[in-house]
Parts: C-alpha cells; sequence; structure tokens
C-alpha cells in the first residue's frame, strides 16, 4: 500500500529542481529512522510530499532548495509524524472530529483505529459512522473492519453480529485498510467457520490483519500466527513480549488509561539486536489523560524512560507502525513520502512545538491551527438504550436453596490496576431465596443487562476485590457487547442508576446512600459524547473524585474499572447478558 501523490510528476520536477517547492523546511535537525543518524539540513515539499532533502553528512555544504514558502525550525529536531498503531477513538469518549482537535497538537497524525466498539452497538453503520466523520481531517484516520461482533459469538448479545459478508462490505470503504483485532483467539485455534471464513476474505485479498492474543503461547501462539494475525498490543510481560517479537510478532506496545505495559514490554525485548517488530500504542485513552500527557508524544516518552534509545522509540511511533501495516511511504523523512512532520526542543522530553501534516503547518505550541469544521451525524441523535421495565426483584440473585450458606463461583481481582481476573469459590449467604451480602462485604453483585432492544436477556454474579467499598457504579462503556454493567450491594440503588443512564442516553453514572451522586454523559451509542475534551475532562474529574471515595483509590482512572468486567476475551473469568463465562474454557459456567 502506498499513499500516492496528486502530482506525481510535479513531484519529481520538484526533487531535481525543475520547479520550485511548495515549503522549505530550514535549520532543522533531522532525525533518520532509517539510519538512527541525526544531522542538520533542509527539507523541501511538494504536493504534501517530501521532494527532496538537503544535509550536511560529512561535511558536505547544505544546498539550498528553491520554495515558494519558508518555515525556520531554527534548529529543532524534526522526526516523522506520530502513528498510533492501534486505538479504540470510542474509548477516548469523544467523536472522531474532536478526538482529532485533542491529538493533533500532541503530534500525532495517523492513527489505525478498530471501531469494534460502536459496531456492537450499531454494526456496520456505526462503522460508516466512524468513516465518515472522520473524513477530511488534518490527520489520517485509518479503519479496520471489526472482526468479532460480539467479541465471542454464543457467549454474549451486542448490538449486531459482523460475518464475512459484513466484512467484505466494510473492506470497500475508502479507508478501510484491514481487519480489525481478532479477538477469538480460541475460534482462530480451534478453526471455527466463523473465524476462517472472516480471516480468509482478508488473507485473499492481501489485507492487513490486527491480532490480540493475550497470554499466547508455545503451541497455541503458533496456531494464532498461522491463522494470519501478525500483531498484538496484549502483551503485559517482558517474556510475553520477547517470545512473540522472537515468533515474528509484530508487539504494539501498550500505553492505554486502563493498561500501562510499556515499561514491561521494552524491558523485555530492549537487548534485541533489532527491534524491527516493536511499535507502539494507546488502545483505549481517555480525553482527560490527553490533555494531561499527551498522546503518542507520552508513548514514546515512556520508551524512553523505560530505557530505549530515543531515535529507537521514535522509530517504534513511525516507520516500524506503518511497516506493520504495509504502507511503505509513511513514517520517515525521505524523498517520495508523506509530509507528516513533528517539530521538538529535545528528543527524551517528546514536548510538541509544531505539527506539519501533508506539508501544511496544522498545530504549533498546543495550539490546532487548522480549523475542524463542527459536522453533524444521524447517529449521533440517535438513543441506543433500550431496556425493558425491571424492578427491584430482577436485581436479586437467585439461589438454589432458600435459607443457608452455599457456595458460589466469584469472579476475583487480583488488583485495581489490572483487569484480569480468576474464578475462585466462596461461601455466601442465602435469605428467602437470593443470596444477601453484606454492606461491608468484598464480594459484590454485578448485573449484565442487555441494552439494544434485539433481545432482553440480562444475568447477575458475584465479583471480588473490585475495589468499592460503598456505593453502587454503572456504566453502558463495557467493552466490548457495551451491554449495561453494574456492580452493587444496594438493589434500590442499582436500580437507580440503571434508570440515571436511561435517562441520559448512556454513560457511566454513581450512587450511595441511596442517591446519584454523579454521572458522565456519552449520548453517542452510549460511548461518546460531543463535547469536546476540556469539557468532558471536568466532568470526569469530578465522576474519580466521587469513585475514589467510594474506595476506588489505587486506579490511576476508576471511571474504567468497570469497563472490562463484561470483556470475555480477557482471562480468566467475566460476566455477559448469558452469565458467568470462563474465557480460557470457552463456556458458559453455573454460579451454584
Amino acid at each position: 500500500m502506498k499513499i500516492l501523490p496528486k502530482d506525481k510528476k510535479g513531484l519529481i520536477e520538484a526533487a531535481i529542481g525543475k520547479k520550485p517547492c511548495d515549503l522549505l523546511i530550514k535549520n532543522a535537525k533531522i532525525v533518520n529512522v532509517f539510519t538512527g543518524e541525526i544531522y542538520n539540513g533542509n527539507i523541501g515539499v511538494y504536493d504534501g510530499f517530501i521532494a527532496h532533502i538537503s544535509c550536511s553528512i560529512d561535511n558536505s555544504e547544505i544546498l539550498n532548495i528553491e520554495s515558494k514558502n519558508q518555515y525556520d525550525a531554527k534548529g529543532k529536531y524534526v522526526i516523522p509524524g506520530l502513528i498510533d498503531s492501534h486505538i479504540h477513538i470510542e474509548s477516548t469518549l469523544m467523536t472522531p472530529r474532536n478526538f482529532a482537535k485533542a491529538v493533533i497538537p500532541c503530534g500525532t497524525t495517523t492513527v489505525v483505529t478498530d471501531p469494534h466498539e460502536i459496531a456492537n452497538v450499531y454494526g456496520v453503520d456505526g462503522v460508516k459512522y466512524m468513516h465518515d466523520s472522520s473524513e477530511g481531517l488534518p490527520m489520517r484516520q485509518y479503519v479496520l473492519a471489526p472482526s468479532c461482533v460480539p467479541a465471542v459469538l454464543g457467549f454474549e448479545n451486542a448490538g449486531a453480529e459482523i460475518f464475512s459478508e459484513e466484512i467484505e462490505e466494510m473492506l470497500k470503504l475508502e479507508r478501510v485498510i484491514g481487519l480489525g483485532e481478532v479477538m477469538d483467539f480460541l475460534g482462530v485455534i480451534e478453526n471455527s467457520d466463523r473465524m476462517v471464513n472472516i480471516l480468509s476474505v482478508l488473507e485473499e485479498r492481501g489485507m492487513f490483519i490486527q491480532g490480540h492474543a493475550p497470554f499466547l503461547s508455545g503451541k497455541r501462539l503458533s496456531a494464532y500466527l498461522c491463522g494470519g494475525a501478525r500483531t498484538d498490543h496484549e502483551s503485559r510481560t517482558s517474556q510475553e513480549a520477547r517470545e512473540k517479537i522472537r515468533n515474528g510478532m509484530y508487539v504494539d506496545a501498550r500505553e492505554s488509561s486502563i493498561s500501562k505495559n510499556v515499561k514491561d514490554v521494552v524491558n523485555g525485548v530492549k537487548d534485541f539486536r533489532y527491534l524491527d517488530n516493536l511499535t507502539l500504542c494507546t488502545d483505549d485513552r481517555e480525553a482527560d489523560e490527553i490533555l494531561e500527557r499527551g498522546h503518542m508524544n507520552d508513548v514514546v516518552r515512556c520508551a524512553i524512560e523505560s530505557g530505549l534509545n530515543p531515535i529507537d522509540a521514535i522509530r517504534c511511533a513511525t516507520l516500524n507502525s506503518a511497516r506493520e501495516l504495509g504502507i511503505t511511504n509513511l513514517g520517515g523523512i525521505a524523498p517520495g513520502y508523506v509530509a507528516d512532520l513533528v517539530f521538538l526542543e529535545e528528543l527524551e522530553t517528546m514536548n510538541v512545538e509544531s505539527v506539519i501534516f501533508n506539508g501544511e503547518i496544522v498545530a504549533e505550541k498546543g495550539v490546532l491551527l487548522k480549523k475542524i469544521e463542527d459536522r453533524k451525524f444521524e447517529i449521533e441523535e440517535k438513543n441506543s438504550i433500550h431496556i425493558k421495565d425491571l424492578t427491584v426483584d430482577d436485581f436479586k440473585l437467585k439461589a438454589p436453596i432458600e435459607n443457608g450458606v452455599i457456595k458460589a463461583k466469584v469472579i476475583e481481582y487480583g488488583s485495581q490496576v489490572s483487569s484480569a481476573t480468576q474464578i475462585i469459590e466462596e461461601e455466601v449467604r442465602v435469605k428467602d431465596g437470593c443470596v444477601f451480602l453484606e454492606k461491608e462485604d468484598d464480594i459484590k453483585f454485578v448485573i449484565v443487562i442487555n441494552r439494544h432492544g434485539k433481545i432482553n436477556t440480562k444475568s447477575i454474579g458475584l465479583v471480588k476485590n473490585f475495589g468499592i467499598n460503598k456505593g453502587t457504579i454503572g456504566s453502558t462503556v463495557s467493552h466490548d457487547s457495551h451491554n449495561l454493567t453494574i456492580v452493587y450491594n444496594d438493589i434500590n440503588e442499582a436500580l437507580k442508576v440503571m434508570n440515571d443512564l436511561i435517562n441520559i442516553k448512556g454513560g457511566i453514572s454513581c450512587a450511595f446512600d441511596g442517591e446519584i451522586k454523579g454521572h458522565l454523559q456519552l449520548e453517542v451509542a452510549g460511548l461518546m459524547t460531543t463535547k469536546e475534551a476540556k469539557e468532558i475532562a471536568v466532568v470526569a474529574e469530578k465522576m474519580k473524585i466521587t469513585l475514589r471515595e467510594m474506595g476506588l483509590t489505587e486506579i490511576k482512572n476508576p471511571l474504567l474499572r468497570i469497563v472490562t468486567l463484561a470483556l470475555p476475551v480477557i482471562p480468566e473469568g467475566k460476566m455477559s447478558d448469558l452469565g458467568l463465562i470462563d474465557v480460557n474454557k470457552k463456556e458458559i459456567i453455573n454460579i451454584f
């Protein structure tokens, strides 16, 4: 795949000097991600592409490049535009256009987004919205066709189901360049008809296939790789990253608002002679963290702080990512490459001074210079919350005995900072045919209610070490089917939280002492809002304060604690609207 110039003939003429460049970038310290060198030079840009570079290698003279306009870098470092190799834009809580406003000043010029969050709500229509609403932006938003909607077929009910026919329809969209993360790794390993058919569609076209392989090792990893996926952003340990790169897999080291994995990944692979298969990504990073720390520039900074050479870290977020995608003229500073450039005072701090996209200056000193027009889309006005009337009785966990004590299977978290769980057995009290929990118990109820209106399913389970010591939290952001998930002790509070989320058309809500204490409205598909980052951050910070008061003090972003409780592709135990799932065995199991 290659990004083509509109005027190829003119680009060649500008390179040879027969016609002037559109822009000359002079007095730059050019970071060469092909060789690892840094040298002074001038960069000529024509039609959004680099035409020629005049540099001072081997004490040679920097020759002038004729141009219509000039930009003085004043000795700043110039690196390629940063590429996020794996992201779900919906997880920023922003629409694609508002997301662009937030990240472009951070130096992010290209992202690869898998819109499987909204696809689980609206199917192909949701993907088309993410594609169409990101058109004409001063950044590149490539879209992947979601591969696993729902994440694991038959174990949860989403708002849509995607098979090979829907994949083929999405691949016709202009900026859809491949297949989104193949989360049903067991389906791949076991040769399920659904996954075989979907992967075949992409392989027959020679298109990019993004992977998802948490904790896969040995023969299971080999089988998954033979299935066609070549990347993974789920590596959490040094050993995991080492094994995957040794097996030819791209590892997208992740620094999200939920999972901070860059340090462990870098420590595991930085002694390798070649780091071509190491890239960087954000996966799920919320608006407030983008405003506070940055976007891909912050991920590169983390890699440098973890011991990676600054040029290697930058290469991981530029050239390596482009090569992973198979784009042959993106991610480097060289003739014929796209003129996406970022200017820095220092490499180590990754504080962005200015940004050029397609040869045009689009941001300076944290301010977006290129106006992004507000556009309205029909899907932003739709209500995605469709739940039949429930009563407090619907929030009771019925037991197979009338009174006494019974053993129950419980989802247990190891800590507040991990989404990984295990399934344990605990004794719980039963009163009048229902499980009874004391307020001080570390075990809470969890209910998952289908909110998509096609089927009225719900399931109640038990979760330990979730982190709240009082109150109730509910969310329509609940990866990946995004059903309404509520963690609670008090059934009356749970009902209030549900009704609050219905009234605001989705989001995150919390209550204690019998009252709603706050909510974050996400009215677009129950996942996003049309508000901009700064406005989202203010409300989100108030919610975080409340959730910390409820006990979620260890996790940096307590809003995200609940969002992976129903994700049946992260081992070991998860809840869905159909019941308690043993992820490793791929079974729905009885709680009692």
